[in-house]
């Protein structure tokens, strides 16, 4: 008797099991607006007040800062005492709360994993120059699942406006000559591309910049690229142009993205639907292509606290597929904590070619400067 009704507790645990697995593959969309969607209406208010970037307490990196995670080097590397470019890197989505649209620049879970962020990604870019990274009211990452309502617009609208006048205060603090280098991730990328559009086509500022990595955001190579000012990287020594990528392991699931980047239209007016995206190779510095794990001068690797990383050699591929997604090969270990689903590796498009993006930023200068 006992036997049996333990066999009938695992049927019944298996059938809540896969009753979760169908009902998850079928609603997982709403189960995921439901979480992370503010149902409240926008209010710009609730954002806080507008960042005086003009104090350094509306920066969360700038050369006269005390602490600044973007000067972190792993064992091996060091900074520069010269700085033969300045940064500007905007961070990605890391205020994370429905309660509002727009994140004020005070909330301290938001900021504590935005000097993450900046300590695995634009530490990248501190052999190059100096880093201003600007704290700016995000749109929550919410507005990223509910791309057609309106106050999701208005939420990127907000955050937008933040970060231009962060970058015009970036802007008036460099030399008339000072090369720039332009960096984001995810949000960070939108709104670089839209500083592309706005600030930087058109105006002498197009003649200083060494290249623009708008990483993990998707960029059609017909529907936006001719609207962005800058053409593609081409070749590893390339300058005044754009990289971008989106790492995935495999077997690679991109529905979430593909779904967003089919039903909008591009910066240049046409339909992104159909269109192939753009896919810098980050261990080759030039467009699609592939190249073996041997090829990666080093990937962060996060300990389990994900405060601190080791960097390894070696340790992970990458090729471009032909829809212009990045493939990083089989799961590599030491990441699964934060895998998005598909196996998107999103959170870690930086940290898995630390060292390789370093390099690019360096080569990119100095044939700049030549």
């Amino acid at each position: 008797m006992l036997a049996r009704k333990f066999l009938y507790a695992i049927a019944a645990i298996i059938l809540l099991i896969l009753a979760f697995g169908i009902s998850w593959s079928l609603f997982q969309d709403r189960f995921i607006r439901w979480t992370f969607v503010p149902s409240t209406d926008f209010v710009e208010r609730d954002a806080g007040p507008a960042p005086d970037y003009a104090k350094v307490t509306a920066w969360l990196a700038r050369p006269d800062l005390a602490v600044d995670p973007t000067r972190y080097v792993p064992a091996g590397f060091e900074t520069p005492a010269a700085h033969a470019a300045a940064i500007f890197y905007v961070p990605p989505t890391t205020y994370l709360s429905k309660a509002h649209w727009n994140g004020p620049i005070a909330d301290a879970d938001a900021k504590a994993r935005a000097v993450l962020f900046a300590k695995s990604q634009a530490s990248a870019f501190n052999g190059s120059g100096s880093v201003w990274a600007p704290l700016y009211r995000q749109a929550t990452l919410g507005a990223f699942l509910a791309a057609d309502d309106p106050r999701s617009a208005k939420a990127l609208d907000l955050a937008y406006a933040d970060v231009a006048r962060a970058f015009d205060a970036f802007i008036a603090a460099q030399p008339a000559d000072m090369p720039i280098i332009l960096a984001g991730h995810s949000q960070g990328s939108l709104h670089l591309l839209r500083l592309l559009r706005e600030k930087v086509r058109g105006t002498e500022l197009r003649s200083r910049i060494v290249a623009a990595y708008a990483i993990g955001w998707p960029i059609s190579l017909t529907a936006d690229l001719p609207a962005l000012s800058l053409p593609a990287c081409r070749e590893p020594k390339s300058h005044g142009c754009l990289l971008a990528w989106q790492s995935f392991a495999e077997p690679a699931e991109p529905r979430l993205i593909t779904a967003y980047f089919d039903a909008t239209g591009g910066y240049a007016g046409l339909p992104r639907k159909g269109t192939k995206m753009l896919c810098t190779n980050p261990l080759t510095g030039s467009v699609g292509g592939s190249a073996p794990a041997s090829a990666n001068r080093g990937t962060l690797v996060p300990r389990t606290d994900y405060a601190r990383a080791d960097l390894e050699k070696g340790r992970v591929p990458a090729a471009c597929t032909p829809e212009g997604l990045l493939s990083i090969g089989e799961a590599p270990d030491g990441f699964g904590r934060y895998v998005l689903p598909g196996n998107n590796y999103h959170v870690f498009d930086y940290a898995l070619f630390w060292a390789n993006i370093r390099a690019d930023a360096e080569r990119r200068t100095l044939a700049f400067a030549r």
